[in-house]
């Protein structure tokens, strides 16, 4: 979509050159899933334009048989549009007067009917678009809570989503985006609650998508929102929950409904909303903290745990004496550089591998992977044993991450200091370090600095993610949304 403003082209009043111009357009009667059919109604034609497969077809038969009897009941052909327009028996219809209008409709699955002698047409909304039923997510499972999920019908999930918030003030903004896919995109939010100008900004950038279509939903839609370049921390937060999405939109925050995905998009976001699991929140409250600071904990090893076991391999006099144990008790011919390097690719390989082998041999897989090649490694000398022990655990870490995509950032970044510790050994550590702090601090999402509360510091709010307080006591709404409305729960 551009911000050109096109010249449209009205709709005819001859049905047979509307039919010429959805064969020239959408290729009717070229391809076998477009498709008209054909009425006369009280001496008049009458034509219905769909796409098979995107329509309900016992809807558009109930419809053509409402249309049928007015050839029983009606004698005045000059009142016919007016009286198909009641005839229509759906709670969705509209009038259009483009072609283009037209066109786009009829590619989203709905049904357009033209009448002779009429400039307009009239929408139907009969879509009936093929997936699956909304199912828990694998990435987001929980022990106890609700088992239903967003799927790949836009319908769908802002209808989960409202289920939950049955708030007036609940609003679902939709737009196309791109020039030939002419994809479905939902703006979600709270009005009276989320930041006017964050909703300003998100509908100007997805009004600015210049691109032919995006197939790839919602990852193409955040690379052009937020233009990110290589940097490879997740700057918004995906959910396939709808209690996650109605949770974030009752703080404030604006949300992206993308069709064809499952996934939503949450902004704005900050680091720790990608280290927050829902099911800190479906335990008691010292039960989720605990939960939280596990989590925290297998985040830290993920990041610092090998780059730090590196250093006293290369310096063990760092080491206190009742530690000293620390560190390979065995050599080998290869470094424990190239060492750890090896088994973080390994691992990888191996999660490569479990995603594109079938689910009833991927615990086989990987149960043969982790035994046998690991434990032959270390028989032939290709590695010590404590580079499996702490690559493993930092991998551990990195599955513990609730973010797929922060997981794989942090594993970029532990690279990376190991690198910088083999080169420059213990400056090279705090240096790193403290590099990879400031890279974070000075990234924003949406203006939102990705390290608050902790950069800027606010004590209140990061008090508020060590610890998981409970919901009567979560009476404001957090400040890096900028809500125009902080109280959550007003007092009685």
């Amino acid at each position: 979509m551009t911000n050109e403003v096109k010249e449209k082209t009205p709709i005819p009043k001859s049905p047979n050159e509307v039919e010429k111009f959805m064969k020239e357009k959408i290729g009717l009667g070229k391809s076998f899933d477009t498709g008209v059919r054909k009425l006369k109604i009280i001496n008049k034609d009458v034509h219905f334009y769909y796409i098979n497969g995107l329509c309900d077809a016992a809807f558009i038969i109930e419809l053509t048989e409402e249309l049928v009897q007015i050839n029983d009941h009606e004698e005045d052909s000059n009142r016919l549009f007016d009286i198909v327009h009641n005839r229509l028996v759906h709670q969705s219809v509209k009038p259009i007067k483009s072609l283009d209008e037209m066109v786009d409709e009829v590619l989203s699955g709905l049904i357009v009917v033209v009448v002779e002698g009429e400039p307009q047409g009239l929408v139907v909304d009969v879509r009936s678009y093929p997936g699956r039923t909304p199912m828990e997510p694998d990435t987001e499972k929980v022990i106890r809570g609700s088992r239903d999920g967003f799927v790949e019908n836009i319908i769908i999930n802002t209808a989960v989503t409202r289920r939950r918030i049955r708030d007036e003030n609940l609003r679902f903004e939709i737009m196309r985006v791109s020039e030939r896919g002419k994809t479905d995109i939902a703006i979600g939010y709270i009005e009276g609650v989320a930041n006017p100008d964050l909703i300003e900004i998100v509908k100007k950038e997805l009004n600015n998508i210049a691109i032919d279509g995006i197939p790839l939903a919602d990852k193409t839609v955040e690379e052009f929102l937020l233009k990110q370049g290589y940097n490879p921390y997740p700057l918004v937060r995906y959910t396939e929950r709808a209690d996650i999405a109605a949770s974030h939109l009752l703080e404030g925050h604006v949300l992206i409904y993308v069709d064809t995905s499952p996934s939503v998009i949450i902004t704005p976001t900050t680091i720790f909303h990608h280290m927050q699991h829902v099911e800190e929140y479906r335990q008691s409250p010292g039960v989720g903290t605990f939960v939280r600071w596990v989590r925290f904990l297998g985040i830290f090893a993920s990041l610092f745990l090998l780059p730090l076991w590196f250093l006293f391999v290369l310096e063990p006099h760092h080491l206190p004496e009742r530690i000293a144990f620390v560190g390979p008790n065995e050599l080998t011919h290869i470094p424990v550089v190239v060492q750890i390097f090896l088994a973080d690719i390994g691992i990888e390989f191996l999660r490569m591998a479990a995603i594109h082998t079938p689910t009833a041999l991927s615990n086989a897989m990987g149960l043969v992977a982790a035994v046998l090649i690991g434990q032959i490694a270390i028989d032939v000398g290709l590695f010590v044993p404590e580079v499996i022990l702490y690559s493993s655990i930092a991998a551990i870490g990195n599955f513990v991450t609730p973010s797929y995509e922060l997981g794989i950032a942090n594993k970029l970044a532990r690279l990376g200091l190991l690198i910088i510790v083999a080169i420059f050994h213990t400056p090279g550590l705090i240096v790193g370090i403290t590099i990879y702090i400031i890279l974070l601090a000075r990234i924003h999402s949406f203006n939102t600095p990705y390290l608050w509360p902790l950069i800027p510091f606010q004590p209140k709010a990061l008090i508020q993610i060590l610890i998981r307080r409970a919901v009567p006591g979560s009476q404001i709404r957090p400040s890096i949304v900028h809500t125009t409305n902080r109280i959550r729960q007003p007092k009685q």
